[in-house]
């Protein structure tokens, strides 16, 4: 069967750089990190007090305070960046068939926050069972997607995917392919995370893949450098409207980018580490490149996982050098976590929305805090270190990397 074409038509974005797409952008175009010391609990007895959480949000400017008490904050995020998506289309869902618009969303985790708030209220209590009745619904992965369907009446295709880093990239691919064989005619598609709480911090605290870098929370997340000491817990959520082409043009849309192919791999390696050769990681991006039907050579921005771990940066550069060869060296790469921080889950979503700007401003984000190149890794690679550099981009190529051995890619190309 003939495939139809998708492209992408609305965004929308809360991050720990700003709280639309445009604050978004223009954070990650002049280098600001987001990481500061937690506001969302007392965190002095952790070995990580920082965090890049997000900046004056106000759930009373979204919702009611019987709904604030409802719905988990990365449900919350859903709902407002999948709202700021659909504004930002120029969808009329009155004069749309709803059953022909659905939502594919990806959180990682959940509601984290919430699981914890209400096991610490019993285990502190007089044993008595007390939970809210809204436990549960608050809580489970799903749930965001359910609400954003509810809010705006959408009848398609509706569920969450759960591949730990690589969940909202996976929704991503997910929604192309529904769209492409003909099942919807649009998605709302993206990812939220809201895992700075005690246990989430804790947690990764224990396997030692958080930075401890107190002192110097801006200077923590510092991908492929020699004094990388690990990621920077972020939060937040992105959201993008993916429509099949003739529906977007017969209705005028504003179209920002075409999906032209997408990746899925496994290590089948390790619970947490990646695979040393960068196996999957190599799979996952030829995969991609196979599916969009291009060369490495035609590829000229790679937004890479690049989460400042040690293991992780190595693997994924060796990876990219094993697939795209000699012309990787005029491949422009970098790190936007660098700057936002590792929004787990909703990692994806919000560097796809990083290659998006860069294919509609011919700019490519920088890789901060780079300070001094790991030996291990080769100098003539264009990391686009420090500030961000102008270039014609028509394709970009967007990895994200998931406890698990999960590994999704997705590629971007200009119209």
């Amino acid at each position: 069967m003939e495939l139809k074409r998708v492209v992408v038509t609305g965004l929308g974005a809360l991050t720990p750089l700003g709280n639309n797409v445009r604050e978004y952008w223009d954070g990650l175009k002049i280098g600001v990190s987001g990481a500061t010391p937690i506001t969302r609990f007392d965190a002095s007895r952790f070995k990580t007090q920082f965090a890049c959480e997000l900046k004056n949000y106000d759930p009373t400017k979204y919702f009611e305070k019987s709904e604030i008490r409802k719905i988990d904050l990365y449900a919350q995020f859903a709902i407002v960046t999948a709202e700021q998506a659909i504004l930002d289309s120029g969808l009329d869902l009155k004069n749309e068939d709803l059953f022909q618009i659905g939502v594919i969303w990806g959180s990682g985790i959940g509601g984290i926050t919430t699981l914890g708030e209400e096991v610490k209220t019993y285990v502190l209590g007089d044993g008595t069972p007390r939970f809210s009745p809204f436990f549960i619904p608050k809580m489970i992965s799903d749930i965001a997607a359910g609400y954003v369907s509810m809010k705006f009446g959408l009848m398609g295709p509706n569920f969450t995917t759960v591949s730990a880093c690589a969940s909202s990239t996976n929704a991503i691919i997910d929604a192309f392919n529904y769209i492409r064989l003909g099942i919807a005619d649009i998605i709302v598609s993206g990812g939220s995370e809201s895992a700075v709480s005690e246990a989430g911090v804790a947690g990764f605290n224990a396997m030692k893949a958080l930075s401890v870098r107190n002192d110097n929370p801006q200077g923590a997340s510092r991908p492929f450098d020699v004094d990388r000491d690990g990621f920077v817990m972020a939060e937040g959520g992105g959201a993008m409207i993916l429509e099949e082409y003739e529906h977007a043009v017969r209705r005028g849309a504003k179209i920002y980018a075409e999906v032209i192919g997408g990746g899925l791999s496994a290590d089948a390696y390790h619970l947490t580490a990646p695979h040393p050769d960068g196996l999957g990681a190599s799979r996952v991006m030829i995969n991609a490149l196979k599916d969009a039907k291009i060369k490495p050579e035609d590829v000229d921005y790679i937004n890479v996982h690049g989460t400042s771990t040690q293991l992780g940066d190595i693997a994924e550069l060796f990876a990219i050098k094993n697939v795209f060869g000699e012309s990787v060296y005029n491949i422009n790469i970098s790190s936007t976590k660098s700057m936002t921080g590792h929004l787990l889950g909703a990692a994806g979503v919000i560097e796809a929305l990083a290659c998006i700007f860069a294919i509609q401003e011919g700019i490519i984000p920088p890789t901060i805090n780079l300070d001094n190149l790991d030996p291990k890794i080769d100098s003539k690679l264009n990391l686009t270190p420090k500030v961000a550099q102008k270039r014609d981009v028509k394709i970009a190529l967007s990895n994200t990397f998931g406890f698990g051995g999960h590994n999704a890619s997705v590629i971007f190309k200009k119209l």
